[in-house]
């Protein structure tokens, strides 16, 4: 079935980077509009970026756009979610999922993700 395997996450302090990966298989990977999630402890899990299938458009959470890069390379069916200048408040388990849509309307839902990951801890320390 599909898989999407997350990697990259780990405990860093305020103001570093990491970069994680999300690695997918078992289905078409470049017809896939990709995205990343992120759920904080109590919290609900929300929207932190989306990539559409061809890379030619990224979406942003408001609360990341100029610190976190979405990319992908379909070459390798995986997609990056490079993250800068790390805050504590960035403390989350991170999710990819991938979508089917051939547009990106509405990409910030949940709902509108097939496929989802396992998800990798992030923990930003202040």
């Amino acid at each position: 079935q599909v898989q999407l395997v997350e990697s990259g996450g780990g405990l860093v302090q305020a103001g570093a980077s990491l970069r994680l990966s999300c690695a997918a298989s078992r289905f078409t990977f470049s017809t896939y509009a990709m995205g990343w999630f992120r759920q904080a402890p109590g919290k609900e899990r929300e929207f932190v970026a989306a990539i559409s299938w061809s890379g030619g458009s990224t979406y942003y959470a408001d609360s990341v756009k100029g610190r976190f890069t979405i990319s992908r390379d379909n070459a390798k069916n995986t997609v990056y979610l490079q993250m800068n200048s790390l805050k504590p408040e960035d403390t989350a388990v991170y999710y990819c999922a991938a979508r089917r849509a051939s547009n990106m309307s509405s990409y910030f839902l949940r709902r509108e993700y097939d496929y989802w990951g396992q998800g990798t801890q992030v923990t930003g320390s202040s």
